[in-house]
């Protein structure tokens, strides 16, 4: 061996290396910018020849020849570009599954579960009911207390309990039932000497009708309130077996790629949204037929009281008898 193979022989083997070293960088970056990028991450073995070293050895097609390098350095360069592929297909995935899933909320229920559909429909359908419930009952509470003052207003002007029932002779108004139930039992007590007995009979007739006229009226506001109570924990239901079974999607596909996963959970929270839609109208529509519902009871009981008024007014009026019982002689 010559001194000049001697002193060529130590430069070969570390250029050889720093080659190596080249290679892995431009293999680590590349795929690194291609997925700042989103494009498709060019395998191992196809470095452009731009990110390559002049030292490493290439095959005819330009891509770079492994052949030559250690087996560490081949297997390393094998487990990399298996790996870059990998990344590859659940991003294709990734992206395919997201351009396949509607997210709008009506594209969100045609891909949501059977279960989450059915959640979703009752409590559309217990939506619905909310506001009819609302309108009608709306409309038959105006009307209703519209109606009473006119009728208090005819009671307060009467002078006796028959002058009343002229003015309220219409058939199936409060008042013409207050004063008719009155006049009834005037007529059942009319052999009865104790006007105290009648007045508190009479009230008891009253006191009936009046709560009467209140449950007739709270008729339909138990929907609401069981609306408002169990919709959240139903629309609850829907997405916790919708997350359920995107737990499951993700089991399968052995994937935890948010593109894959965020369907799922969006059309469970669906669910949620649905239940709070419903629930919240409930809850306030119930209050407020509880505030009117209550001033209606109170105007009940004014009619009520001034129908108790005239009864008393006309026992009043009426002249005493006299005792029909023979008196007691007393025999010394």
């Amino acid at each position: 061996m010559t001194r000049n193979q001697l002193s060529a022989s130590p430069t070969k083997r570390p250029r050889a290396w720093s080659a190596v070293a080249a290679l892995l960088l431009s293999l680590m970056l590349a795929p690194t910018a291609a997925f700042a990028t989103e494009t498709s991450v060019p395998a191992a073995t196809n470095v452009p020849a731009a990110h390559a070293t002049p030292d490493v050895p290439r095959n005819p097609d330009g891509s770079v020849d492994t052949s030559s390098l250690p087996p560490e350095v081949q297997k390393a360069l094998a487990e990399f570009g298996e790996q870059t592929k990998l990344m590859e297909k659940q991003l294709e995935e990734g992206n395919s599954l997201g351009m396949a899933h509607d997210l709008s909320p009506w594209g969100m229920y045609q891909n949501a579960d059977i279960i989450v559909k059915i959640v979703m429909i009752g409590l559309a359908i217990a939506s619905i009911i909310t506001w009819t419930i609302w309108i009608a009952k709306g409309f038959e509470l105006i009307g209703a207390k519209r109606r009473l003052r006119v009728e208090i207003t005819h009671l307060k002007k009467a002078a006796t309990l028959k002058e009343a029932s002229t003015t309220a002779a219409k058939e199936g108004t409060l008042a013409n039932l207050l004063v008719h139930d009155a006049l009834e039992e005037m007529r059942l007590s009319a052999n009865s000497r104790e006007k105290e007995g009648i007045k508190e009979r009479v009230s008891f007739r009253l006191e009936r009708l009046v709560a009467a006229c209140g449950r007739n009226m709270s008729s339909g506001t138990g929907v609401l309130a069981t609306i408002g109570s169990t919709a959240p924990f139903v629309g609850l239901f829907g997405t916790v077996w919708g997350i359920m079974n995107s737990f499951i999607g993700i089991a399968k596909t052995q994937t935890t790629n948010l593109a894959v996963v965020a369907p799922g959970i969006a059309e469970a929270l669906l669910a949620t949204a649905l239940g709070l839609v419903a629930a919240i109208p409930a809850v306030v529509i119930y209050n407020v037929f509880a505030r009117s519902i209550a001033g209606y009871k109170a105007q009940v009981s004014d009619a009520s009281a001034e129908v108790l008024l005239l009864v008393s007014r006309d026992l009043d009026h009426q002249p005493p008898e006299r005792s029909s019982q023979p008196h007691m002689v007393k025999v010394g």
